[in-house]
């Protein structure tokens, strides 16, 4: 069953620029050593809070990220300009998946 996570976070704006290029370092990081996220969608709330949700293909996949991510160098470098930052997941039950 997939599982999405959400990173609620805040980033001062002077950091968007840095903030986006490590997460973008991160996400490649994390597909290289693990499998997934399937999916990857950065969503800005207002000038300083931001949504961060990445979907995994199960449960499993997100554990095992979960375990290894922390060790990866972009995370640290991706975390460090973010602050306030809180986490959910859970598992998708229902989808309505719309073709582009």
């Amino acid at each position: 069953m997939a599982v999405i996570r959400t990173t609620r976070f805040t980033v001062d704006p002077v950091d968007v620029e840095t903030m986006l290029a490590r997460r973008g370092q991160l996400l490649a990081a994390v597909r290289a050593a693990f499998a997934g996220p399937t999916e990857a969608r950065l969503v800005r709330l207002d000038e300083e809070t931001w949504l961060d949700i990445w979907r995994w293909d199960s449960g499993e996949a997100l554990r095992a990220a979960l375990e290894g991510a922390p060790g990866l160098p972009e995370a640290g470098a991706a975390f460090a300009v973010t602050r306030d930052a809180s986490v959910e997941q859970g598992d998708v039950v229902d989808e309505d998946v719309w073709a582009r």
